[in-house]
């Protein structure tokens, strides 16, 4: 499978370049010059295929030859250890948990599959040492770092906005050491993005580091996110209505992976971009106008993203046809009030907890349904509601039990250094 960049056509790239780049020379983004169709019978037997060979199925095309069968295969398997339970909440109605691995959030899957793939090119070639540098809005920080902790060959530099992550996102990202190094910013999640940008783009930095990014502007972080799609839809077959997924859209690189997977043939029906406060996409779908703009901070704090990088992949993925869109995407907005307001009515009526994101994803969800008949729908839970606790527990008025992981990561010793601003940043990675 070659790749080219979003941003020039002409630029021709192989798996592992893009893996290793990250970015592409002249800032783009990197997408699949083919999207493969899988058969019909896949999906008609797809009840047949444990959770490994679905994954497999899936992403083998993008991969090709570049990392032999075995070696894919034990990737996979190292990826996908946990379980992700299609949970029925009531009728029409249903949560996609996706909160079961290391971190607690659905982005182990991308970081686990990336750190298996670049480790993968790192043993294989000359490579030399590379460094991970990622910027988070929460869960992405964990996730990677846990992810890539111990990997030889690779050192992860996370820049996270100061005081925008729960403490516990934040301890899964500055406590783990070794390889690891969390840089405490000074602003917001754009701030962060943008800096990375800017550090790839800097040729004093790339002359002695070798740069790569974790973040789902990585084709191996982006493009395994589709296996969530692919086992939600063995778990739900069988429903006799049309299925949509309400996805909580931070960066856009998860419903885009999802849309990716429609492309090569699962049944699914329609997309719902859940959007908190930092509602740009939402604007778009209404206006056909992209404005993107300063993020503003919210409960749910890993979607507070004002100017999403993989919503550039989505417009490419139906050819910049705005009404080609509008036939498969839906987009709603919603308040931290109204985020509250409906974790405490879903525990009180069914006793599920829901964490902000979730809940943002389930108004997504419950909009859509009100507006379209003949829909089975399932929002994606994309982080454990533990890792929220204060907005949580004031939502839903009662405690919430920490899982022995948390409580052991509370104990230990945070370990971060501050930066202001991109010469900060520079200084370091010069350093």
């Amino acid at each position: 499978m070659k790749y080219f960049s979003l941003n020039d056509r002409n630029h021709i790239s192989n798996f592992e370049n893009a893996v290793v780049r990250g970015l592409a020379p002249d800032k783009g983004l990197y997408f699949p010059k083919k999207i493969e169709k899988l058969p019909a019978s896949f999906f008609a037997e797809i009840h047949q295929f444990g959770k490994n060979e679905i994954a497999y199925n899936a992403i083998k095309p993008y991969v090709a030859e570049e990392i032999p069968d075995y070696d894919l295969e034990k990737i996979i398997s190292n990826t996908l250890d946990f379980e992700f339970p299609v949970v029925n909440i009531e009728e029409n109605i249903s949560s996609l948990e996706l909160y079961h691995g290391p971190t607690l959030a659905f982005k182990d899957v991308g970081a686990r599959f990336m750190a298996g793939s670049l480790g993968h090119f790192i043993k294989k070639g000359n490579l030399g040492n590379i460094t991970v540098l990622v910027a988070t809005s929460g869960d992405t920080g964990g996730a990677v770092a846990t992810g890539f902790l111990g990997v030889e060959g690779i050192d992860v530099v996370i820049l996270y906005p100061k005081g925008k992550v729960s403490q516990i996102q934040e301890r899964q990202l500055t406590t783990l050491g070794k390889n690891i190094t969390a840089l405490e910013v000074a602003g917001v999640f754009d701030d962060c993005q943008r800096m990375v940008k800017q550090a790839f783009l800097d040729s004093e930095i790339t002359k002695i580091r070798k740069l790569t990014s974790a973040n789902s502007i990585n084709v191996a972080r982006w493009l395994p996110q589709m296996f969530y799609y692919f086992l939600a839809y063995q778990q739900l077959r069988e429903q006799d209505k049309k299925l949509v997924f309400s996805v909580p859209s931070g960066n856009f690189g998860n419903i885009c992976a999802g849309m990716m997977a429609r492309e090569m043939g699962l049944p699914v029906d329609r997309f719902v971009a859940a959007n908190n406060a930092n509602d740009t996409v939402t604007k778009f779908m209404e206006t056909e106008n992209y404005e993107p703009k300063p993020s503003v901070p919210t409960i749910s704090n890993a979607m507070d993203v004002g100017d999403p990088s993989n919503f550039i992949r989505i417009l490419n993925l139906f050819k910049n046809e705005y009404t080609e869109i509008k036939k498969v995407l839906s987009a709603y907005s919603f308040d931290d009030e109204a985020t509250k307001r409906v974790m405490k009515e879903v525990y009180a009526e069914n006793g599920y907890v829901l964490d902000p994101h979730g809940a943002v994803g389930y108004l997504g969800l419950q909009k859509f349904l009100k507006e379209h008949e003949g829909y089975h729908g399932t929002f994606l839970e994309t982080a454990h509601p533990v890792k929220f606790l204060d907005s949580v527990e004031e939502a839903i008025g009662t405690r919430i039990k920490l899982p022995a992981s948390i409580k052991n990561l509370m104990h230990k010793e945070k370990i971060s250094l501050q930066i202001n601003n991109y010469e900060d940043l520079k200084g370091y990675l010069m350093d």
